[in-house]
């Protein structure tokens, strides 16, 4: 009886969780989902359902398939260059050695730095007129390069700047996974007569699948949903050539004033984050219970 009403006393706790969950999260998705059967400028009082006229147009839209490729290419680069540079980081500051304690912080501050701020940061080094890296050219007598004029360069540099920037997180996941590995496993290997590739293969990345898990999730979400440091570069420029869907929605209903449009792409863009985190979530899985 005690146990029960202790319970039951605990489950009260979560009810100002779910309140705010549902207020923040779960209200606005059914909204916003409200609003995509809708012709709503995002302004007016006055606007009327549409039905599936939206989502005919999304899939008609030509600038949705630029802007689609370039949120995988946000996502799964991003994710790629994150982990493993955030591998290799950790396994060289696992070590012990003078000075790696500031390394890692090093290594970690820009991911505490807002991404619109490391955004506008990188823009400043990357603009064509009075960007810092043009002026180190201009001392070798090297002509000016306009970095992000072109939509594939932009692509490609909003990419590195969010991998430098949160490289860091994975870094500390893998280093925390590192950690718990006891060095039992690695003195046995070596008396077997095991390569230092051999155990890292065998014995580091099978142990190390639960942060590998966590480092993937957290830098394949936050890539395809990537917007600070794309509304800072380049807001989407030149023309739709380094859009994210996150960025397209902001354009699309404050520029494009499509509100209703602009929910279809929001609504287009939770449903291929959620579908891609399940069927990762599920691969790791599998493979977390086949070690």
């Amino acid at each position: 009886m005690k146990k029960t009403i202790k319970k039951n006393i605990i489950n009260i706790y979560y009810i100002p969780a779910l309140v705010l969950f549902g207020i923040f999260v779960i209200y606005p998705l059914l909204k916003g989902l409200q609003l995509s059967f809708t012709n709503w400028d995002g302004f007016s009082q006055n606007y009327s359902n549409v039905g599936w006229r939206n989502y005919q147009a999304l899939f008609k839209d030509a600038n949705i398939k630029t802007t689609l490729i370039n949120t995988v290419i946000y996502g799964f680069g991003s994710t790629l260059l994150q982990n493993v540079l955030g591998l290799a980081y950790a396994l060289f500051l696992n070590r012990k050695f003078t000075g790696r304690n500031v390394a890692r912080a090093v290594i970690y501050v820009p991911a505490m730095v807002a991404s619109l701020i490391m955004g506008y940061m990188y823009y400043f080094i990357l603009q064509y007129d009075g960007g810092a890296l043009n002026d180190i050219l201009a001392v070798f007598g090297l002509e000016a390069v306009d970095w992000l004029s072109k939509g594939s360069w932009a692509v490609i540099l909003i990419t590195l700047i969010n991998s430098i920037q949160f490289v860091g997180v994975s870094m500390i996941l893998y280093l925390a996974g590192l950690q718990g590995i006891p060095s039992s496993y690695y003195e046995a290997a070596e008396l077997d007569g095991a390569s230092k590739w051999q155990s890292f293969r065998h014995i580091t990345l099978p142990l190390l699948l639960p942060a590998i898990t966590s480092s993937v999730m957290l830098n394949l979400i936050g890539g395809l949903k990537l917007f600070d440091i794309i509304q800072a570069l380049t807001a989407g420029g030149p023309g739709f050539a380094s859009h994210s869907l996150a960025t397209l929605v902001s354009y699309t209903y404050f520029r494009g004033q499509n509100a209703g449009y602009s929910a279809t792409i929001g609504i287009f863009s939770f449903v291929l984050i959620m579908a891609v985190s399940i069927v990762l979530m599920r691969f790791f899985t599998k493979k977390e219970g086949d070690v």
